[in-house]
């Protein structure tokens, strides 16, 4: 499969959204219940490429994934780090898109002077018809560490998840790098 990353724009929503749209229904990898409309996920795009890169990646003209990053907390001494977000197509997956859209979003990041890339992934102890750890397992393949585990924090088809966060450090933590 030819896959070409290309930076997202608001029109992107309804291909972005079609691709969202079975996490927020059929899994807890996304602890929202109700599926975002066009208008606001297409805000969402925006908003965020205000300030952070949003990447979609496409064969041929079928966006079959898409990676962002996000404000980690808001406060200033967190201008270095920001949480990262990837979803691939469902039937697409295990296919290397969401190595390459990582790789892209790395990049720009470290362009941005981004140090920590931090990751909240949804977590199941036991077998799950709505979660694996499959994300934690991908992300552990490009680098990340895990770093905090937190206990039946969300609850979603009347079960409670776990949350845990991974953490990939990209550049030089030094003094006086603000």
């Amino acid at each position: 499969m030819n896959i070409t990353i290309r930076t997202a724009v608001p029109d992107d929503a309804e291909q972005i959204l079609e691709i969202y749209a079975p996490y927020v229904r059929d899994t807890a990898i996304s602890f929202e219940y109700e599926i975002p409309t066009m208008e606001e996920f297409s805000a969402r795009i925006e908003n965020t490429l205000k300030k952070y890169p949003y990447f979609v990646a496409e064969s041929g003209k079928e966006i079959v994934g898409y990676s962002y990053a996000g404000a980690f907390k808001v406060q200033a001494a967190y201008n270095r780090a920001v949480e990262t977000s990837i979803y691939v197509k469902m039937g697409k997956r295990h296919a290397g898109i969401g190595a390459k859209l990582y790789e892209r979003l790395e990049e720009a990041l470290k362009v941005q002077g981004i140090l920590n890339l931090n990751a909240c992934i949804a977590y199941t102890n036991t077998f799950d018809p709505h979660l694996t750890n499959d994300s934690v397992m991908f992300h552990e393949r490009l680098g990340y560490q895990m770093v905090a585990h937190f206990h039946k924090c969300g609850y979603k088809f009347q079960h409670w998840y776990d949350m845990v966060w991974m953490e990939k450090l990209i550049g030089e933590h030094v003094e006086n790098n603000c």
